[in-house]
């Protein structure tokens, strides 16, 4: 399935171009044994000019045979390069960029580059609940790792404290597995244990 880049697209966002559009799938709650949940979600990537993709993912419990029964939650976020904010940079809040894009070419991008081959990115994800996640992590390829730099919780959100998440491109499927941790374990990120996975293809 060839990877189509929109025209209009900021050149550091090249990298993550394979992620935008419509994706719809179904997955399973936890380790994904015999028993265990399954649900149906459609997540989408989009962009607006500015160097970064704008993330949603709704998604809704349903049967075995995949009819909805119920709405589980929406994340939204945020999705970027990771590279040292310049003058030329908009924000912080609506203070406006200088030069939109700041990175004009593919040459300055791939200056980006880290030692590993790949683009260190970062992402940012809300949740119902207060609780939001700060992720850094890489982007190689049709491949994606993130692990929480930080988990911001309100005060009366439930425990979570970390939590590491895996994205990859597979026969034109976007498959993903996201493990969390709630606190049980002593240190920040131990205890991590499978919270869901999925398997989507692009609706549009």
């Amino acid at each position: 399935m060839p990877i189509e880049i929109p025209t209009d697209l900021t050149p550091e966002l090249v990298p993550l171009s394979w992620l935008i559009g419509e994706w719809e799938g179904s997955g399973r709650l936890g380790a994904g044994e015999e028993d265990s949940e399954h649900f149906f979600q459609r997540v989408s990537f989009t962009h607006n000019g500015l160097p970064y993709l704008q993330y949603r993912a709704e998604s809704w419990l349903t049967d075995d045979d995949g009819t909805k029964l119920r709405p589980l939650t929406v994340e939204t976020g945020f999705w970027a390069l990771e590279r040292k904010q310049r003058e030329e940079d908009g924000g912080p809040g609506l203070i406006p960029a200088d030069i939109v894009p700041v990175l004009k070419s593919a040459d300055e991008v791939e200056a980006l580059r880290n030692s590993d081959g790949g683009f260190d990115i970062s992402v940012s994800i809300s949740h119902p609940g207060g609780i939001s996640e700060l992720y850094y992590g890489q982007i190689k390829g049709p491949q994606i790792q993130l692990s929480t730099d930080m988990v911001m919780r309100g005060s009366h959100s439930k425990e979570y404290t970390a939590a590491t998440r895996i994205f990859g491109l597979v026969d034109g499927k976007l498959l993903w597995r996201w493990d969390v941790a709630t606190g049980k374990g002593s240190t920040p990120g131990a205890g991590l244990e499978a919270h869901a996975s999925a398997i989507l293809s692009k609706a549009s």
